[in-house]
């Protein structure tokens, strides 16, 4: 048997971290099994769809070296792959039940629909329309909604995450399959569709483990054998309380590109968000994840996305990253000020930010005094414990010794560091005192790279004409 998974989203806003979880997990599987990948997207819901969602849904899935197999724009056996462009089989599946008496319009109003509702929840029972069930139920035109008519029992399956499930007959209801307006409903269509495309294996979220027995009931009644369930828990937000979602502040899986997230960091982390291979590892490449994956050691309960992990992981992929490799990504991320400079200047300033990467938008924050003069806050001496206990005197002093000792410097970095450090034992004071003063004039920030590797690369004339700056100032 060829295993075949799917990816089956609703154009109805961008995609964040909960949706492509299942996604990965539908992907992985299909790698790890030779299989095949398909997307396809359920847009029968035409109220809620949002302009734009198809392509960020694709454009998504590409970032992150999800391919599909099949779907739209590449094709497949069973195209097309766009829900709404396969209204007719819908219509001759619905009509081949409607024929053997397992579906019948609906003749209610909504009016209708609402006062039941409201009698059962003021006797305390639940409503469920089977017990309202016409009895001459009138010739389905296709304007009237179309129910499924199920006999109520009980359904046991086996999920392959969540192991052996047993739902009552209260489960199991009469729904409707085709509203009023022609388009099918996701309980249906995509039951079709799965049936239709083959699929082997549907990964869906925890929410939907009690239509389960729904989806079963009319695979029966269709006369199909149900694919293999495997129900994936939620992910849930930082706190690991609620559900992560779009309402609660989940953000679009394209947010973190625009961050400069690698993809390979984001799949390891949404791909560890619920599953594990039983190691200890934590940093994986895509191929290792590929070569692990199972749904046997998907976990039962919800894991929290953790954006402070999810950070600490990018950041180890990065420094995985060549220097080459790294200059390649980081194109779009210098500051504009970087334009006039060569690449070669450019890649010396990367490789010393290189370890210090946690994402690639921080490239201009770090990197702006390369390109640019500082401005020189004097807050940054108030700042810094060993600083602010300088006076303007002292202060003037050491700069002024310093730059008679660069100025005999070749600036190589070997040669920095000695004449530095000659130049701590005659002013009597710390390295730290003497090199944070000459980083905080030179780069306008307590915090920076390596003092002499930044020298160096910064040059001899600026870093000179900086410290003079500063002390005209």
């Amino acid at each position: 048997m060829t295993i075949r998974t799917r990816f089956a989203p609703s154009p109805t806003g961008a995609l964040h971290s909960g949706t492509i979880r299942t996604a990965l997990f539908a992907w992985l599987l299909a790698r790890h099994e030779q299989g095949v990948f398909v997307l396809r997207i359920e847009d029968t819901d035409q109220q809620r769809e949002v302009e734009g969602a198809i392509d960020n849904i694709k454009t998504t899935l590409q970032w992150l070296g999800l391919t599909w197999d099949e779907g739209p724009d590449v094709g497949g056996p069973f195209a097309p792959y766009i829900q709404s462009k396969r209204l007719d089989i819908y219509r001759k599946v619905a009509e081949d039940l409607v024929h053997r008496g397992l579906a019948y319009a609906d003749p209610y109003s909504p009016e209708e629909l609402q006062a039941l509702r409201e009698k059962a929840q003021a006797e305390k029972r639940p409503f469920l329309y089977r017990d309202h069930r016409p009895e001459h139920p009138p010739q389905w035109n296709g304007t009237q909604p179309l129910r499924v008519k199920l006999e109520p029992k009980a359904y046991t399956w086996h999920d392959a995450v969540m192991g052996d499930i047993k739902m009552g007959p209260e489960m199991v209801d009469d729904f409707i399959i085709i509203k009023g307006d022609g388009f099918p409903t996701y309980n249906f269509c995509h039951v079709v569709d799965d049936h239709l495309m083959e699929i082997t294996h549907i990964i869906r979220s925890q929410e939907f483990i009690s239509s389960v027995p729904k989806f079963l009931g009319l695979h029966e009644a269709l006369g199909w054998q149900s694919p293999i369930n495997a129900i994936v828990p939620q992910v849930m937000d930082e706190t690991g309380k609620r559900k992560l979602s779009k309402r609660r502040g989940a953000k679009p899986i394209l947010y973190y590109r625009e961050q400069g997230f690698l993809p390979e960091a984001m799949l390891n982390f949404l791909a560890t968000i619920g599953w594990n291979d039983g190691t200890e590892q934590e940093v994986y490449t895509v191929d290792e994840l590929i070569k692990a994956f199972s749904l046997e050691r998907v976990q039962r309960s919800g894991g929290s996305f953790d954006e402070k992990r999810l950070i600490w992981l990018n950041g180890a992929h990065i420094r995985r990253l060549s220097l080459e490799e790294l200059f390649t990504r980081s194109s779009d991320f210098w500051p504009e000020s970087a334009a006039s400079y060569d690449d070669a200047y450019r890649k010396d300033v990367l490789k010393l930010v290189h370890e210090r990467l946690k994402f690639l938008a921080e490239i201009p924050q770090l990197t702006e005094f390369f390109f640019s003069e500082p401005t020189i806050d004097p807050a940054i001496f108030a700042e810094n414990k060993q600083l602010k206990k300088l006076s303007d005197d002292e202060r003037r002093t050491m700069l002024t010794q310093t730059l008679g000792a660069l100025k005999q410097s070749d600036f190589s970095e070997t040669d920095l560091e000695t004449r530095l450090r000659e130049l701590v034992e005659r002013l009597d004071t710390k390295p730290g005192i003497l090199f944070g003063l000459l980083r905080a004039v030179i780069t306008g920030s307590n915090v920076a790279p390596g003092l002499f590797e930044t020298m160096r690369v910064l040059g001899k004339q600026r870093v000179l004409d900086r410290i003079e700056r500063y002390l005209k100032r």
